[in-house]
C-alpha cells in the first residue's frame, strides 16, 4: 500500500523519497519541501510531490517559504499544477493546526497582567493577518480571561473603532477589566498617533463606568508593544 501511495515520485530511489527518508532517518532530516511533499502525498505527470511542494513554497507571497503558507488562499494553491481541492484544503488545515498548537503552548504561560504572555498567546492568530483586527479581551475580578471578541476589522492602514461598542460588549460579558489587542500588518508594532489617541479615549470612558482598560497591546511580526509598558497612558 505504501508503495502505491508514493508511486508517482518518478525516478527516485526508495531511500530518496520523502516518506521513506522520514521512516529511515526521522522528520528532522527532511527539507521543508520534503515535509510538505509527504502531506500532499502524490505528484502529477512530470512533477513529483517534492517539486510541487517547492513551487508552493516559492509562490510570491510575503513572507515566502513556510510562513507564506499562512497567506496562501485555497485559490492560490489551486493554480499550481498538481494541486486539487483536497490537497489545497489539506495544506490550509496544516497551517491552521500550527497556529492552534502555538496558542495551546502559549496558554500554559498566559498571565493577563504580563503583556509578553498575552502577546505570545495571540501572536500566531494575528501576526499573519493582512488587515488590522482589533480584539477586546474581557477579564474577571481575578484577572482571568473571560472571553475575547473581534470588535473591528479594517484595511491594511486603518480600522474603525467604537468606544461605545467596546463598553457595551464589556458590560454584556460582565467584564471587570479589559485589554485592547490589535495587529499591524506591516510587522512593525510601533504605535501610531491614532493608536495612542484611541487608547486614551477608551481609557477615559472605561474608567467612568468602572471597567478599567489595563493595556493596549500591538502585535507585529513576532514582536509586540504594550502601551502600558511604554507609559503611553495611565490607569487610576
Amino acid at each position: 500500500m505504501k508503495k502505491m501511495e508514493h508511486a508517482n515520485l518518478n525516478g527516485l530511489e526508495d531511500d530518496e523519497k520523502p516518506y521513506e527518508r522520514f521512516m529511515r532517518y526521522g522528520p528532522d532530516t527532511l527539507t521543508d519541501a520534503e515535509l510538505l511533499a509527504i502531506i500532499i502525498r502524490t505528484g502529477t505527470h512530470g512533477d513529483d510531490s517534492t517539486e510541487i511542494s517547492k513551487k508552493i513554497l516559492s509562490l510570491q507571497k510575503h513572507p515566502g517559504g513556510l510562513l507564506g503558507l499562512h497567506h496562501l488562499t485555497v485559490q492560490d494553491l489551486l493554480e499550481i499544477r498538481g494541486i486539487g481541492m483536497v490537497k489545497a484544503v489539506r495544506i490550509k488545515c496544516i497551517s491552521e493546526l500550527v497556529k492552534r498548537m502555538s496558542k495551546c503552548r502559549a496558554l500554559q504561560n498566559l498571565k493577563m497582567n504580563k503583556p509578553s504572555t498575552v502577546a505570545d498567546y495571540f501572536m500566531e492568530e494575528l501576526r499573519h493577518m493582512q488587515t488590522e483586527c482589533i480584539l477586546l479581551l474581557m477579564l474577571d475580578n481575578k484577572n482571568r480571561l473571560l472571553s475575547s471578541e473581534i470588535i473591528s476589522k479594517g484595511t491594511v492602514n486603518t480600522s474603525l473603532l467604537s468606544t461605545r461598542e467596546i463598553l457595551i460588549t464589556a458590560l454584556k460579558n460582565h467584564a471587570v477589566s479589559i485589554i485592547l489587542l490589535h495587529n499591524h500588518p506591516s510587522g512593525d508594532p510601533s504605535p501610531s498617533q491614532q493608536d495612542i489617541l484611541i487608547t486614551l479615549k477608551v481609557n477615559e470612558a472605561a474608567q467612568l463606568i468602572g471597567i478599567p482598560l489595563l493595556d493596549h497591546i500591538i502585535i507585529g511580526d513576532n514582536r509586540y508593544i504594550s502601551l502600558k509598558e511604554q507609559n503611553l497612558f495611565q490607569t487610576k
